[in-house]
């Protein structure tokens, strides 16, 4: 596998009755290339599950797994939590909890429904890269979060205004 890219970018699109929204170019760029179908045709799996702070989705490529599993198992080293514990299993169940969905060659794929109401995602999906993955908001969830950084909210709000969706 070529060196993993950052996930760099947004975009919006429109969720339909089904869940169905798109990746948008640059995000699904780099899920191609940090997670590359064996056999070369385009598309893939994106994992999908609810963010453990923010109310939203984060999903990552397969590629990011290990690496992920590898800081939780340091960090849990590090502190000295007890094996078996609550407090061992939760961030490790959260973590699994991810689902594996395709995405085909235009980045179209289905929001997982119980994520996607957890999240409150209805009819439009705002993305948003964060280096090594990206967040699925509800763009109204996001504009109204107090812990969301303020251009992030200028650009839902501009890219939503530009497809003509009102919030």
């Amino acid at each position: 596998m070529s060196e993993r890219v950052d996930y760099l970018g947004k975009g919006v699109g429109l969720v339909d009755d089904k869940g169905r929204v798109a990746i948008p170019n640059t995000l699904r760029a780099a899920l191609a290339q940090n997670a590359p179908r064996p056999d070369g045709k385009d598309g893939g799996t994106v994992l999908v599950g609810v963010h453990p702070d923010f109310p939203c989705l984060i999903a990552h490529d397969r590629g990011y797994v290990e690496h992920a599993k590898n800081q939780l198992i340091q960090r849990q080293a590090e502190s000295g939590i007890r094996t078996g514990s609550a407090e061992f299993y939760a961030p490790r169940m959260r973590g699994a909890s991810v689902e594996p969905v395709p995405f085909d060659g235009s980045g179209r794929f289905i929001l997982p429904a119980v994520e996607r109401e957890l999240a409150g995602i209805t009819d439009v999906a705002f993305f948003l890269g964060d280096y090594e993955s990206f967040m699925i908001w509800d763009p109204r969830t996001l504009i109204a979060h107090d812990g969301v950084d303020e251009m992030a909210k200028r650009h839902a709000t501009i890219l939503c205004r530009d497809k003509g969706i009102t919030l």
